[in-house]
């Protein structure tokens, strides 16, 4: 976090150096775990960019993926720290948890460049590019996760916010991880809240959405959906929650690390299980 939201800063593509230090940085960890990290480069402008790629070959059914991705550029005007240097902190934290693991499925964990306006949405975004290509490779991706602004939590009442009428179903207090789909991959997000709660004690709240409703694609996994490919966000609710999103104010001493700590461990046995099932 400390590396990426203030060593670094803002890293976008109108903050070059930067951003390709997070790239370098992103790849510089995990080849220190032990794994051959595979760029996946793309031009933007006479620009490359890089996604980055490494993978748990799946012993029993290898064809098979269970992908997880976070993007570590941030927006401009921001160091970026919930979103994204959270997610991609879980990212790194996570390989290391599976490192010595032998999956039943491969499982790949990618870092996405170029998640942020003016590229979101775009045949521009990291993701996009990489969907697109494992497409027409025809890669078997049965479940994408999507790791998007997970730092944050408050205990406060009314610290949570919803678009209406979920403020009347979901609780009024910002201290839970949210799981969100759209309807078609509803019943990997039911298999993933199930993995998780199995073995994690921290809250944890679900949502199953058209993804018009504001906030629920507005990440990676929505380049995955746009394929046809299973996938969902897991994420502190960004703006519904945290006041700095987006904003110079997103700084690394706003977060909550004892809960993120407890979160990526959470994620990291659930990815473990649906890797095996």
């Amino acid at each position: 976090m400390r590396a990426l939201a203030a060593d670094i800063g803002e890293r976008n593509a109108f903050r070059l150096p930067a951003l390709r230090r997070a790239a370098d940085f992103v790849a510089g960890e995990w080849t220190a775990q032990g794994y051959r990290v595979t760029p996946q480069i793309y031009d933007l402008g006479g620009v490359p960019m890089a996604n980055l790629e490494i993978a748990l070959r799946g012993r029993v059914r290898p064809h098979e993926i269970v992908l997880v991705g976070a993007h570590y550029d941030s927006v401009l005007g921001s160091p970026g720290a919930d979103d994204n240097a959270s997610g991609v902190a879980a990212l790194l934290e996570m390989s290391r948890l599976l490192a010595d693991t032998e999956p039943g499925r491969t499982v790949r964990l990618v870092a996405f460049v170029n998640e942020e306006p003016p590229f979101f949405a775009t045949p521009r975004m990291g993701s996009e590019v990489y969907a697109r290509a494992a497409r027409a490779r025809g890669d078997d991706i049965r479940l994408m996760v999507s790791l998007e602004t997970i730092g944050y939590y408050s205990e406060a009442p009314g610290s949570q916010r919803y678009p209406p009428p979920f403020g009347l179903i979901y609780p009024d207090r910002g201290n839970f991880l949210a799981m969100v789909s759209n309807l078609k991959s509803r019943r990997v997000l039911h298999r993933m809240v199930e993995a998780f709660q199995a073995h994690s004690d921290f809250p944890v709240e679900w949502l199953t959405s058209p993804s018009l409703l504001p906030g629920v694609g507005w990440s990676d996994q929505r380049s995955f959906w746009r394929r046809g490919y299973p996938a969902l966000m897991v994420t502190d609710t960004a703006f519904y929650r945290y006041p700095y999103y987006h904003s110079p104010q997103d700084t690394e001493e706003k977060l909550d690390y004892e809960a993120l700590a407890r979160v990526t461990q959470g994620l990291a046995r659930a990815i473990g299980v649906l890797a095996e099932t």
